[in-house]
């Protein structure tokens, strides 16, 4: 068992650094912790030009519910519809739309492993993160015995506790939590504490989708090298505001969401060769065993969102990468945070060092779902949520019934930050 599921050998990759070492969560995120409100208009991006290829972002209503699924460039709407019309077919024929299927998957699969910086043999598609981690879980665990443990973390979002919660019921393993700081970061003296000769699996979020809280997902890895078991890592939230290098933090398996950064409804895993290829997946036994991604791939993939999905990474590429969103989207942060009124509860990290741009708060004297429904009123987009599906942080942050979540990505602006603020205000007065 050590020896099948052991990360911690083959790891020379990592250190190659990409773009997560100059923007990466430890280093830069609280780089820009001291930007004032008026470099909110950053000259990093220009916003108004992305804002135009949003049909969308054109009637007036300003969408801060990104954490949820963010809005979609015109551009990735229009490669889905042209894969429909002119590649509705799938892979191994000789004729001209089944070449242009596998042209896209092709594609679709060098963009990814460009966009985590791995193979592109690594790259796994499925219909989105929970249905990957269920199913990869699931693989990972026909070497799992009675005893074994998987740690996951209390920052969570149920996707990622869920398939181990179930492969522990159906195979009489353990999972146990690792236990947050006051400031929802992760105690790392817990994690140290519960790593032991029986943990197989240490599975965490980079980042919170509720409090945007980020994890040191290097030092999680490393970790749980040492200990000899999978670091499996949790990116949704993180990949919409971030850069990703799995060889730079050390992650063996790595699942993300592309309609939170402006695509389409998919999931997109990485897993690392050294690690997958030992696996043996659940599959149709005619079904493709290469490349090695493919082997986990159940069914015919969506190839028109495969088209999107590939836009998606043209257009991220083409406003500048992470490199301009990461500024940007920080000074907007601060921007909000410098304008909030006392009466705003900000629940985890107060600043914007060691988070992204994503905050739950609730307004005093006024319940959550009526802030939400107040602003929708005002053509702002939030929502009002009890737990978030991050069943662990929910219990300790101390808010009764529900509070509101307030996620900033790149195609917000300046005003729409200035707007929500007064309506915060407004609806506190009123």
């Amino acid at each position: 068992m050590a020896d099948a599921l052991r990360a911690s050998d083959a790891l020379g990759a990592s250190d190659a650094l990409g773009a997560s070492d100059a923007l990466g969560a430890s280093d830069a995120l609280g780089a820009s912790e001291g930007l004032g409100a008026s470099e909110a208009v950053s000259a990093s991006i220009d916003v108004a030009a992305i804002r135009a290829r949003f049909s969308s972002l054109q009637q007036g209503f300003a969408f801060f519910d990104a954490p949820g699924g963010t809005q979609v460039p015109d551009e990735v709407g229009e490669a889905i519809a042209e894969a429909l019309r002119e590649a509705s077919a799938n892979l191994g024929a000789g004729y001209a739309t089944s070449m242009r299927v596998g042209k896209i998957l092709e594609e679709a699969e060098d963009k990814a492993a460009r966009f985590l910086s791995c193979d592109p043999r690594e790259v796994i598609f499925g219909p989105n993160m929970t249905t990957l981690n269920f199913a990869l879980s699931r693989t990972a665990a026909r070497a799992l015995r009675p005893g074994d443990e998987i740690l996951v973390s209390s920052l969570d979002h149920d996707a990622g506790v869920a398939p181990w919660l179930e492969i522990a019921h159906d195979g009489d393993l353990v999972v146990r939590h690792v236990a947050l700081n006051d400031d929802t970061t992760l105690d790392f003296g817990d994690l140290e504490r519960k790593l032991g000769p029986r943990t197989k699996v240490v599975a965490f979020a980079w980042a919170s989708n509720a409090v945007g809280t980020v994890t040191d997902a290097r030092r999680v890895c490393r970790l749980a090298h040492d200990a000899g078991a999978l670091a499996w890592v949790d990116a949704v939230h993180y990949a919409a505001h971030e850069p990703i290098d799995v060889r730079h933090i050390g992650a063996d398996l790595l699942i993300c969401s592309p309609y939170k950064f402006c695509g389409p409804h998919l999931g997109v895993a990485c897993g690392r060769a050294e690690v997958i290829e030992r696996w043996r997946p659940y599959k149709a036994r005619p079904a493709p065993t290469r490349p090695l991604g493919r082997s986990f791939e159940t069914g015919t993939l969506p190839y028109e969102l495969l088209a999107g999905f590939n836009a998606t990474i043209d257009y991220l590429e083409s406003i500048g990468g992470f490199a301009a969103i990461v500024p940007y989207e920080r000074s907007l942060g601060q921007r909000f945070l410098d304008g909030l009124s006392d009466a705003v509860t900000i629940y985890g990290r107060p600043g914007m060092a060691g988070r992204v741009p994503t905050f739950l708060v609730n307004v005093e004297g006024v319940a959550a779902q009526d802030v939400a429904a107040s602003l929708a009123t005002a053509q702002i987009g939030v929502w009002a949520h009890d737990s978030w599906y991050s069943l662990g942080l929910y219990q300790r942050l101390g808010y009764k019934d529900k509070s509101v979540r307030i996620g900033f990505i790149h195609y917000n602006n300046a005003e729409e930050v200035d707007r929500l603020l007064e309506a915060l205000d407004r609806v506190r007065r009123t």
